[in-house]
């Protein structure tokens, strides 16, 4: 490819960043990263990685070290969080190994950054980097930090996350409507817990929803099963007004909700700090992915609700996607936009289909006692057939580099 040096710059080195530039490099594209903290310190406790990213992770050969650095739950239950009883148990390891063809991982968000940061290595990767300027210019585009770096590129990608700069940058001439936030009505706390002080908690190897009325609880083991990675999903408040979707909760508000549940939810909930709370939003579909030679990926494309773990998981089939459309650009200035036009429309169909059923899982979960619940809880058993469109869908194949990861048949 003959772009001016280096060709690509991805703003941010966050999970989709950082594997967007793996992928790149296999390929032969070079790729500058720039991140604006001085150190890689990803928000959040915890991701799981569900198969359609594993397989991904696998293909770049970080499979082993991947392992080695999380949990693999053992089943999925999901619980009446009154009494404590299974509604459903189902999607043992081995069954969803075999059936989606890679696994499913709990670990520490950091600890995935710095394993895909340590794969990629220094050389390119300019930390404290915070993108103050974007600019086009008669050889291509020019990016400025406040640092005073600036680095030049065939195209830049917008890996920045919910509160993108670049996104701003492709929707500010308004085509594509408004942009405002949608808040969901409802509100989480996190947590990670050691596995020892949970002495209540039934199946603490495997990742189980409590379902009740007007909340519900998700955990998960990470870091080999000595943590527990948690979080507790409210009603509320009504409004929202923090600018960063965070903010400082009135102690005790993440137990509230949660008065009279099993004891190993207000245990679990108990053990920790009470962490800030943090505002679910989603953000609305855009017109277009991206301008020129500027293009989003990830959240700050299409962020999701959390409700089905796949915030993460649907950037790293983002990062596949783009990386092939880009390996298959010509080496003229109109190829650029054309690959960065096939990558939003191969991605915006699913990534929205997966917005909308996070959307519905909240409130599915939040159902008061009645016919409704009843209902909901006869189809649960089903839930592996009805979400087999999400973790078995292979990206690689879709790509042309399909193969099935090799864990599968651990």
């Amino acid at each position: 490819m003959s772009y001016p040096h280096p060709p690509v710059v991805i703003i941010g080195a966050g999970v989709g960043g950082l594997t967007l530039a793996l992928l790149l490099r296999r390929r032969g594209i070079a790729a500058e990263v720039l991140e604006q903290s001085a150190e890689l310190h990803e928000a959040g406790a915890a991701v799981g990685l569900a198969a359609n990213a594993t397989r991904v992770l696998w293909h770049l050969g970080l499979g082993e070290d991947l392992a080695r650095v999380s949990a693999e739950p053992t089943r999925l239950i999901h619980r009446d969080g009154r009494d404590g009883r299974a509604v459903a148990a189902s999607l043992d390891n081995r069954w969803y190994r075999e059936t989606f063809g890679a696994p499913f991982y709990g670990l520490h968000r950091v600890a995935l950054q710095r394993l895909l940061a340590g794969a990629f290595g220094p050389e390119r990767l300019h930390l404290g980097c915070r993108v103050e300027e974007l600019e086009e210019t008669a050889a291509g585009l020019r990016v400025r930090c406040a640092s005073g770096a600036a680095f030049d590129a065939a195209v830049v990608i917008g890996a920045d996350g919910v509160h993108s700069v670049v996104r701003k940058w492709v929707v500010r001439d308004g085509v594509t409507g408004g942009d405002e936030p949608v808040y969901s009505g409802t509100s989480g706390f996190r947590g990670l817990v050691p596995a020892e002080r949970l002495p209540s908690l039934p199946d603490p190897g495997a990742l189980q929803f409590w379902m009740g009325p007007g909340a519900h609880l998700l955990h998960y083991p990470i870091d080999g099963g000595r943590l527990v990675n948690f979080l507790a999903v409210i009603e509320g408040p009504p409004q929202w007004t923090a600018p960063a979707w965070l903010e400082e909760a009135a102690p005790g508000a993440h137990l509230a909700p949660f008065t009279g549940w099993h004891p190993a939810v207000t245990e679990m909930l108990a053990a920790v700090p009470q962490s800030p709370r943090w505002g679910l939003f989603a953000r609305r579909p855009l017109a277009r992915w991206s301008r020129g030679s500027v293009v989003l990926l990830g959240d700050a494309a299409h962020a999701m609700l959390p409700h089905q773990g796949q915030g993460a998981n649907q950037t790293i089939e983002d990062a596949a996607v783009l990386a092939a459309e880009l390996d298959g650009a010509t080496g003229i200035p109109a190829g650029i936009p054309a690959a960065l036009g096939r990558y939003a429309a191969r991605r915006r169909v699913r990534t929205r289909q997966v917005q909308l059923a996070s959307w519905a899982a909240s409130a599915a979960l939040h159902l008061p006692d009645g016919p409704a619940a009843q209902r909901r809880d006869a189809s649960l058993p089903g839930m592996p057939r009805d979400l087999a469109w999400i973790h078995g869908y292979d990206v690689l194949a879709a790509t042309g580099r399909g193969a099935r990861c090799s864990a599968a048949a651990g």
